[in-house]
């Protein structure tokens, strides 16, 4: 296998989803990621479900909408109207029902179609959100008898986020850079920080590790930073505990693995010190 390495030098003294909820006994049976590649591309039609579960002993109101999905390295979340970004797929998407209640012990089950169009410009990753929410009684949106609403107060609203992800076939550039890089303290622990952003046209799922060396060129430690999804024009913050690593001066490279031929690399001079 021909693997490529993108290096980039530096010299350094011294980064959808919506987290899983309950709801009065409402959850999602499944994933929360549905993910298709296309076939054989743009044209194809294809279909799914997700199923939503009540698990109380009372009926539990839903309702289901669309949202585009974006985040930054930062940690801000966008869910914006559907259809906007420029890789939303929001706009392939039907889906039935928009609304349920659910029985008491029982589940409710939303039937989907996405038709790609038959543009073929097409490339890469796209994506956007199903929304699945759960009504409390007291909530002024409730169907349920106008005694059970609150008419003054406060309501807790949960609900879950489905990424619906469609790739055209294995098209699409894959691409990272690597954003501002920083060595920090955190807890009396010392950490490598980077701030990585997919620039290309398909999704990535990075394993990023860093690999330091001392001044004689001998290894002294393989320390990684797990795995992140980086949707095309998102990014992600990783965190690499090196604390046990003694003060001195290394070289380092840090190297982010997409899997395949896709492995892009760092190189950085680090300095450590009290």
């Amino acid at each position: 296998m021909n693997t490529k390495i993108r290096n980039i030098c530096f010299a350094l003294v011294f980064c959808f989803l919506v987290p899983p909820a309950t709801s009065a006994g409402i959850s999602i049976v499944g994933s929360l990621t549905h993910e298709k590649k296309s076939n054989p591309g743009p044209g194809d039609v294809y279909k799914g479900s997700i199923v939503v579960q009540n698990a109380s002993a009372e009926p539990q109101e839903v309702k289901i909408y669309q949202t585009d999905y974006k985040f930054c390295f930062d940690g801000t979340n966008n869910y914006g109207p559907p259809g906007k970004l420029k890789r939303s797929n929001a706009d392939w998407l039907s889906f039935n029902p928009h609304w349920s209640i659910i029985p008491p012990h029982n589940t409710s089950t939303v039937n989907y179609t996405v038709k790609v169009p038959s543009d073929p410009n097409l490339v890469g990753t796209y994506w956007s959100m199903l929304m699945v929410e759960g009504i409390p009684e007291s909530s002024l949106q409730s169907s349920q008898p106008e005694k059970n609403k609150a008419k003054i107060g406060v309501t807790q609203i949960f609900r879950y986020g489905i990424q619906m992800i469609t790739h055209i076939g294995d098209t699409g550039e894959r691409q990272l850079k690597f954003l501002k890089t920083e060595l920090i303290r955190e807890a009396e622990r010392r950490i490598f920080q980077v701030d990585v952003e997919n620039i290309g046209q398909r999704w990535l799922r990075p394993l990023l590790w860093l690999e330091i060396y001392d001044e004689n060129g001998t290894c002294i430690g393989r320390f990684e930073g797990g795995t992140k999804r980086i949707y095309p024009d998102t990014s992600v913050r990783y965190k690499i505990d090196i604390t046990d690593v003694p003060n001195d001066n290394y070289k380092a490279l840090m190297v982010a693995d997409c899997g395949g031929d896709y492995i892009f690399g760092a190189n950085y001079t680090l300095k450590f010190e009290e």
